[in-house]
């Protein structure tokens, strides 16, 4: 499975990244239009903006774009925010409703299935097997979800999306503590919003993960891209500057976060 990446570190604290793949199989590309090949809804240089805040965080990566199955949906197609606009677990169209296949080469059923056990499967066997590792180490483990989008997104929310969003699917997924704590950090960051369980609350790995009695722990980090990016739109380039600057209160949640134990 050489397009899961792992890299293992001995704290409690697991970084999910689902959606900086930009690798397509070339049978999938091939039933892509013009839209779809942009990939214009990656979680743009997400791994690098966390790359350098620990060699004691665990990483797992999938380099497989979002556009082939999202790893970060649930695996029977079930609705994260019914009555709201969303894509599916092999999207269909762009955070901007457009659609991203060519007419009549859209995934069917059997199609969805043989994509969600050659790359939806692999990725969360990767991932459940060191959370699994990390809580052998410490007695629990903590999955910090890692994302980032647009900041305008009109299909997807109204107006323009505060910089930190945390999701914890309404405080379920972690004690409630290492949520005070995060959202605490977010909102004293100088110069940024934040919002806890706003428009993202989040994502099924959050949810499917996050089982506090079981000692496992997790939240999801959905950042605008303004915080780090020179801008939303191709080619999409990271800036150096901002990303610093973002990286100094994310370091601060992510060395909070290691040193909280459960009482």
């Amino acid at each position: 499975m050489s397009f899961i990446e792992t890299h293992r570190g001995d704290s409690p604290i697991v970084l999910g990244l689902p959606h900086t793949g930009t690798d397509l199989p070339d049978d999938i590309a091939a039933g892509l239009n013009e839209t779809g090949r942009a990939l214009a809804d990656t979680d743009w240089h997400i791994d690098q903006l966390y790359a350098d805040l620990g060699t004691d965080l665990t990483r797992v990566r999938t380099a497989i774009h979002r556009y082939a199955i999202d790893v970060n949906r649930d695996p029977g197609g079930v609705s994260l925010y019914p009555g709201q606009n969303t894509t599916t677990l092999c999207p269909l169209t762009d955070f901007d409703g457009a659609a991203i296949y060519r007419k009549g080469h859209e995934p069917d059923a059997d199609e969805i299935t043989r994509r969600e056990i050659a790359y939806h499967a692999p990725y969360h066997t990767a991932l459940r097997a060191e959370l699994e590792r990390v809580h052998a180490l410490h007695g629990f483990a903590i999955l910090f979800d890692c994302h980032s989008i647009r900041s305008q997104i009109s299909f997807l929310f109204d107006g323009t999306l505060p910089d930190f969003n945390l999701g914890t699917n309404d405080g379920t997924t972690c004690d409630p503590e290492l949520e005070q704590n995060t959202a605490a950090i977010c909102a004293a960051a100088e110069g940024y919003s934040s919002v806890v369980n706003g428009r993202f609350k989040g994502g099924w790995t959050t949810r499917h993960y996050g089982q506090p009695a079981k000692g496992v722990h997790a939240l999801q980090m959905e950042l605008s891209q303004s915080t780090y990016l020179a801008n939303e739109a191709p080619p999409w380039t990271f800036d150096s500057s901002r990303a610093e600057r973002l990286q100094h209160t994310l370091a601060k949640i992510l060395n909070t976060l290691k040193t909280w134990r459960p009482t």
